[in-house]
């Protein structure tokens, strides 16, 4: 019997540490590609019908070298845990590109800068504007986009992760509190009279599947913030704090940071029959709760899909998790 202790003791521990090792990496693979200082780009020739414009589509990993001139899909690296919205659109076999996310100088080295602005479309004698948000994330999206229906379903936040990071750190400036322009394609813009300002948020979430193939999530652990103010000059090692179980009744609370079932902003996953639904969160999570999943989001305007402070604008770098 003692054997079979020490034998299921001894397993235990390798699993542990196998465990932690992989979590280790995720968070060494997030912080490396944090720092900006790698970037590839695809090379899209947009359709004829449109222009047939060379766009280019930016990434923050591998190098220069990493150029490609493509229409297919972004196919990225398994250890780049980052997307950002940069994306191809296939419509009716209709290329067209958006970016949002550039590279930027910083002194000797690279930094990112979000944008929303507004991206026009002519063809066939008609203009559709479209308000384009930046982000940066951790998770996915699926290319070609199809289509402007559901968005937000469009966007995979999350990937699996067990650690409790203490905050998410970066270095930061922001031109913020342009006024919110409606631009969806189907009609003119316009100006909705009140401000936009970027979000920054970091969300840990125990996620299960039920039977019927819904996904639901209790909120484990919640950083987030609004940058209501421009800053300037660039404001380095700032940290977001990670406060775990129920914050309502923290002083620092605000409706933003509250548990997310907004159909317009609600987090999707692929569930186990290949499905995509969205993420119900259910509650808060106890303290000590272990979280399963990982959502970082850099948003350069914090309203919903084609909602957005044209002019906005956020820098980032440095950006790293601290365990």
């Amino acid at each position: 019997m003692r054997r079979t202790i020490l034998f299921l003791t001894a397993i235990s521990a390798l699993l542990f540490t196998d465990k932690s090792w992989a979590q280790q990496d995720i968070v060494s693979q997030i912080n490396e590609t944090g720092t900006f200082e790698n970037w590839s780009v695809r090379c899209v020739e947009e359709s004829d019908i449109i222009g047939g414009a060379v766009k280019y589509l930016y990434e923050f990993f591998g190098s220069s070298a990493d150029t490609t001139f493509t229409r297919e899909p972004l196919d990225k690296p398994s250890d780049y845990h980052w997307r950002t919205n940069n994306v191809l659109a296939n419509v009716m076999g209709i290329i067209k590109v958006n970016c949002t996310v550039f590279p930027e100088r910083r002194g000797d080295g690279w930094c990112a800068r979000l944008e929303t602005h507004v991206e026009t479309v002519k063809a066939l004698g008609i203009n559709m504007d479209v308000v384009c948000q930046g982000a940066l994330l951790i998770g996915d999206i699926t290319e070609p986009i199809r289509n402007t229906k559901d968005p937000m379903s469009k966007v995979l936040y999350g990937i699996p992760f067990s650690g409790r990071p203490k905050a998410l750190v970066y270095d930061y400036k922001a031109e913020v509190g342009h006024s919110t322009i409606r631009g969806t394609g189907f009609s003119r813009l316009k100006d909705m009279g009140y401000p936009d300002y970027p979000e920054i948020s970091i969300i840990l979430q125990k996620r299960w599947e039920d039977k019927d193939g819904n996904v639901h999530a209790l909120r484990v652990g919640t950083g987030c913030e609004i940058l209501k103010s421009d800053v300037d000059d660039w404001i380095n090692g700032y940290r977001l704090e990670v406060k775990y179980g129920d914050i309502t009744s923290d002083p620092d609370f605000e409706p933003y940071m509250d548990l997310n079932n907004d159909p317009d902003r609600a987090f999707h996953a692929i569930n186990s029959k290949g499905e995509n639904v969205q993420v119900s969160e259910d509650g808060w999570a106890d303290p000590g709760e272990e979280p399963n999943t990982l959502v970082i989001k850099f948003l350069a305007s914090s309203g919903q899909a084609f909602y957005g402070g044209v002019g906005n604008k956020l820098w980032l770098d440095n950006v790293h998790l601290e365990m």
